[in-house]
């Protein structure tokens, strides 16, 4: 009919004659599909469940007329059975322990990393690989009882039973170090060899030897990667629970005032015991507290205080990651 507007056929000429080139519907693909999508909406939803219920029990936290959300980011004690609520102890100690651990996983995954990127041999890189892997898949508790058990020790007896307490942040940090130790250098690993090789070929030809090349031309080139991996490291320092629940100790650090806090730089000695935020809440759950008590409703102020500093970090490497990303 005049008017009438009609669909071209897509086809092809072949010797066996027209082939339809149109897409054709594979009901195993939107199976596949339909289920990626499932997963992918059933995380979303779990995670915004999450944040309701933590803001929920903790808004519950800060509306007790106990509580002073000016003193809970300005005192130094943390006392829930008394009504001090200052969370810059358990603060401190998370930051101590993770700092010390970031010193330690830093440097040594980097260079792990740049060794299996430009010097290891496939062969070494096959055997290095795996033992990384293991590392990583130990649980955390042997980690804890590792700190607990060898490197207080051995902290002890090389500084001094009187200055290192059985239970300290040293050897806390140290080992959760070792813990974040194959995340760091997997994931930098990960980057440097996405470096193109060309710009090594570039630096040999040019006379560069292979540590030049891997100092000034492959990290430089592999930043935004390697900051994001550091980034997820701290975020996942920050998080650790087991290793600092046992090896830590099992009460906050608390100082009476700031100028206690600052007496001979005493809050920054990391040989004495603290407990973390993570610690904290695992020492808290397991006790018997009673349901919408202000000690229960505690642990989601604190574990909002967690969620608040591990999404900051992870915006932090969004931006790094964005900002020198390098396109080859």
């Amino acid at each position: 009919m005049q008017g009438e507007i009609t669909k071209p056929l897509i086809t092809t000429q072949t010797a066996e004659g027209e082939i339809d080139l149109r897409a054709k519907k594979r009901p195993g693909e939107m199976i596949v599909q339909g289920f990626l999508f499932f997963c992918g909406a059933v995380s979303i939803l779990t995670t915004v469940g999450i944040v309701f219920v933590l803001f929920e029990e903790a808004l519950v936290f800060f509306r007790d007329p106990a509580v002073s959300l000016v003193e809970f980011f300005t005192k130094t004690m943390w006392q829930p059975k008394i009504g001090a609520f200052g969370i810059f102890p358990l603060l401190l100690a998370t930051l101590l322990t993770s700092i010390i651990g970031m010193m330690v996983a830093l440097p040594l995954g980097v260079a792990i990393a740049i060794y299996l990127s430009e010097y290891a041999t496939p062969r070494n890189r096959s055997i290095l690989k795996p033992v990384l892997e293991i590392l990583a898949g130990v649980p955390t508790v042997v980690y804890g009882f590792f700190a607990l058990s060898f490197v207080t020790p051995i902290l002890r007896d090389a500084i001094g039973k009187d200055t290192v307490d059985l239970f300290n942040m040293a050897s806390a940090g140290l080992v959760i170090g070792i813990l974040i130790l194959p995340l760091v250098a997997s994931m930098s690993e990960d980057a440097l060899s996405a470096v193109p090789r060309s710009l090594r070929e570039a630096a040999y030809g040019l006379g560069a030897t292979r540590l030049e090349t891997a100092l000034k031309i492959v990290v430089p080139a592999a930043l935004s990667g390697l900051g994001a991996a550091f980034i997820v490291a701290i975020s996942r320092a920050v998080g650790e629970t087991m290793v600092v629940a046992i090896a830590a100790g099992s009460g906050p650090r608390n100082f009476a005032s700031w100028g206690d806090a600052f007496k001979n730089l005493a809050l920054f000695n990391p040989f004495k015991s603290g407990e973390t935020m993570t610690g904290h809440i695992v020492r808290i759950s397991g006790g018997d507290l009673s349901y919408n008590s202000i000690d229960y409703t505690s642990i989601f102020a604190i574990a909002l205080m967690l969620f608040v500093i591990t999404l900051t970090l992870n915006i932090i490497s969004q931006q790094i990651v964005r900002r020198y990303r390098m396109r080859y």
